[in-house]
């Protein structure tokens, strides 16, 4: 099971995000940010073809997937 990240570190981890994004999307700007292997695992669960409209629309995919 994938602990869900704080939303404080998930926000700042996806400030240089251009939404609406995908998956992969997300997962590369965690990644230049030298996000968590917590936040990356947590990006990862998300559905591959799903865009994502905002921040707070990530924190509620990885919420409800718990």
């Amino acid at each position: 099971m994938t602990t869900i990240p704080n939303a404080i570190d998930l926000l700042k981890n996806l400030s240089s995000v251009d939404f609406p994004a995908n998956k992969q999307e997300l997962i590369r700007a965690a990644r230049e940010r030298k996000a968590s292997k917590d936040i990356i695992k947590a990006l990862e669960t998300l559905p591959d073809h799903e865009m994502f409209d905002d921040a707070s629309d990530v924190t509620e995919a990885l919420t409800t997937r718990r």
